[in-house]
């Protein structure tokens, strides 16, 4: 891990920002005691686009065992 004071950090910000981006840390220090850390941020991982398999346990589209009984009697919901 690398150390750098803060002139050093403020002057090199870029390109340490660069470091942090391929994975390395760095320690900020004040005076020759660390104050910060630049870690890599960690985002979260991009889902990706598609469909996902659904099983259903009956056809959706058949009428419930409800319609059927009330067709059968005769009540259409007037």
């Amino acid at each position: 891990m690398k150390t750098l004071n803060v002139h050093e950090a403020k002057t090199h910000l870029s390109s340490l920002l660069d470091d942090v981006e391929q994975g390395e840390e760095i320690l900020i220090a004040r005076y020759g005691k660390p104050v910060a850390k630049l870690v890599p941020l960690g985002l979260p991982e991009e889902r990706p686009l598609g469909f996902y398999l659904i099983a259903f346990q009956h056809d959706l589209a058949a009428p419930s065992e409800d319609d059927l009984l009330r067709d059968f009697e005769g009540d259409a919901g007037l």
